[in-house]
Order: structure tokens, then sequence, then C-alpha cells
């Protein structure tokens, strides 16, 4: 798999591969959509003596239509631990509709249990698991450390088979604690806390907690500025009401809060920008060929506004075996959104279910 190093840094509904240190990036092969004729060619002899070339177009402006369809992934990043594989965290779709208009975000929670294709490059032979687990699965290289570009490519093909999505245009695998320093390259982000939320990671002056006697950073209900460090603890707690439910509902709060800042700035046409936070940040990537770059994506949707983003949240519950938690399973409604989205539909969907889209 060929390795690239990228200058991007965006959460344009685009794909939010938003690269963080130590992140990963896996992007489709496939055109992000259709595409039009060639590039200009060069001015002729009619052209005015001395003139020049014509400009080369913008990145992206070849993509001229969707849908998109795009996997972001929170990355567990426990590296230093006896047995460390890579797991999934956070699990959101991004689709962008076919005229590249509007997008809409959506969670599956990372103890859905799913069927798990068999994985031959790692020696997996499939069954039924937690989606989490995919990852994990697919990142085992015998005889060698986990690999989460490996690891990825089992996920992607797992979420997949669940929803229906055949290809996913880009998929975006973002370490959980590299968002922290975009997030304050970005200036921080504002949030709308809509629940008191303590924190079991972390103190009010951002140190970590060694115990249940360390006072707690508490995120009280209210619109608040941001670090990077808040946004990511913020979004990480799951002890709440409404357990990892509430808590995919924060992670669609923090990449809207990102797309905001990145728009308010005017950061997702200015390259040159990109690349100075990015520098902030690092710029770690593993890109799977593609008729298209992060870049290209990014500018080519950039005209994406906040306003244009709507955070679906899909109903679960709990799955019980012999009375023993075994996961989490999706309700009907969800079923629908995914048949929607394959039939370009969603707008129907969130008219039709009112109650699970994101307010505030």
């Amino acid at each position: 798999m060929p390795r690239r190093r990228l200058l991007i840094v965006s959460l344009t509904a685009a794909l939010a591969v938003l690269i963080a240190g130590g992140a990963y990036a896996v992007a489709r092969a496939r055109p992000a959509g259709p595409v039009a004729g060639p590039p200009p060619s060069p001015a002729g002899p009619s052209s005015p003596a001395g003139a020049s070339s014509t400009p080369s177009p913008p990145p992206g402006a070849d993509i001229t239509g969707g849908p998109l369809n795009l996997l972001i992934v929170g990355l567990d990043t426990r590296v230093d631990e006896p047995g460390w594989r890579p797991h999934s965290d956070a699990l959101l779709i991004l689709h962008v509709t076919r005229d590249l208009r509007a997008a809409y975000l959506t969670s599956l929670p990372r103890d859905l249990v799913v069927d798990v294709p068999a994985f031959p490059p790692a020696g997996f032979p499939g069954g039924k698991h937690k989606i989490t687990d995919a990852m994990a699965y697919g990142s085992v290289v015998p005889g060698g450390r986990p690999d989460p570009a490996q690891g990825v490519r089992l996920l992607a093909t797992t979420v997949g088979g669940y929803t229906g999505i055949r290809d996913f245009d880009a998929t975006a695998v973002i370490s959980m604690e590299g968002y922290d320093e975009l997030i304050d390259a970005l200036g921080g982000v504002r949030i709308r806390v809509d629940v008191q939320t303590p924190s079991i990671h972390r103190k009010p002056d951002g140190t970590r907690r060694a115990g249940d006697g360390d006072p707690q950073q508490i995120y009280r209900v209210g619109t608040m500025t941001m670090t990077g460090w808040q946004a990511i603890d913020y979004a990480r707690q799951r002890y709440l009401a409404g357990g990892d439910y509430t808590r995919q509902r924060h992670h669609r709060q923090l990449l809207k809060a990102m797309l905001t800042a990145a728009t308010d700035q005017g950061l997702l046409r200015d390259a040159a920008r990109m690349e100075s936070v990015l520098a902030a940040v690092g710029d770690m990537l593993v890109l799977d060929g593609g008729a298209h770059t992060a870049v290209d994506l990014a500018f080519a949707l950039s005209h994406l506004r906040p306003a244009d983003l709507t955070l679906v949240g899909l109903p679960g519950d709990a799955v019980r075996e012999v009375g023993e938690y075994r996961g989490e399973a999706l309700r009907p409604p969800s079923a629908d959104y995914f048949k929607c989205l394959r039939a370009g539909t969603l707008p129907d969907f969130t008219r039709d279910h009112p109650e699970l889209v994101d307010r505030g």
C-alpha cells in the first residue's frame, strides 16, 4: 500500500480526513464522482504574444457530483498495553448528497453486534462479534506488530456489509488523543453542552485523574469554547444517561463544531493555512491510491456549511444472551436510514423521523 504525506486539515463535510498526530487515513481508489473533461490545454497560436497558459483548475475542480460515503473512525491508541490491538472507539458515517449540497452524519455503536467476514491476511475466520473488534481482528500481522491500516480494511468491509454501502469513497482513522492539537490549532471549538458531563479522565486543570479521589472536570449545560483536551474529553464520556448513545451524539457535535471553526476562519479554501495548521499536529497518512487527494475533496466540498450538515442519532438497545450483556443492536428505523441513504432519500427520512435529528 503506497504511503504519502498530505498536508491537509479539514473537517469539511468531506471526510473529515482530519489528520492529527498518530492518525491514519485510507482513501478509496475509485473516483469520488462524475468528472469533467480533460484539463484545459495551453493557449493556442491565436493567443496574444507573451500570454501565459490557461491557469490550472483549483483542487477538486473535476469532482462534479456524488453521492459520497465516508467512514470516520476514532482509534483507541493504548499502544503501550501488552497485547494491544487497535479498536474503533468511535465510528461515524458521513453521506454527501448527489448534488454535493448537503451532508448527513450518523454513528454506529462501538458494541454493535454484527457479522464480521473472514479476512485471510490476518488469519481471521469470521464470526459474529462487536463491530469495534473488527479492526482488531483485521490488524493482526502474523509474527509482527498490529497494522491499523490493514485492520481498517476489515472494518470498512464489515460496516459495508451491515449498512449495505458497497464502497466507501474514503475512510479516515483518527487517533482520539491526536485530535486535541488539531483543535488547538483551530483556536478551540464552541460546543453546546446538552447534559452535565463529569469527566472520569481529567481534573479541572486538564491533568489526568489518578483515582476516584481526584477532582473532576465538569462540563455544565450551556455553550462553551473548549480547548483541544476539553473537547476530546467531553466527547469521550459515556457514563451518562443514554450511555454510549449520548457519547455518539457528542462525537457528532464535536465534528460539526470543528467544521464550524474551519468554516468561520475561511480555512477550507486556503491551502497555505491548511499546511500551517497541520504542521502543528503532524501529517501521517496511509493513502490507498485514489483518483483524488484529500485536498481535492476538501476544496470540492468547501462550499458546504455547518447548516448543510444534519446530525442523525440512530436508536438501539442492549442485546443479552443467557442474562449476559452481549452488545448492542439498532432498532428498526435504523435499517430505513441506510435504505434511504442508498436510495438518495435521506431528506425524506429526517422529515419522517425528526426525533432522531440532533438539535442545537
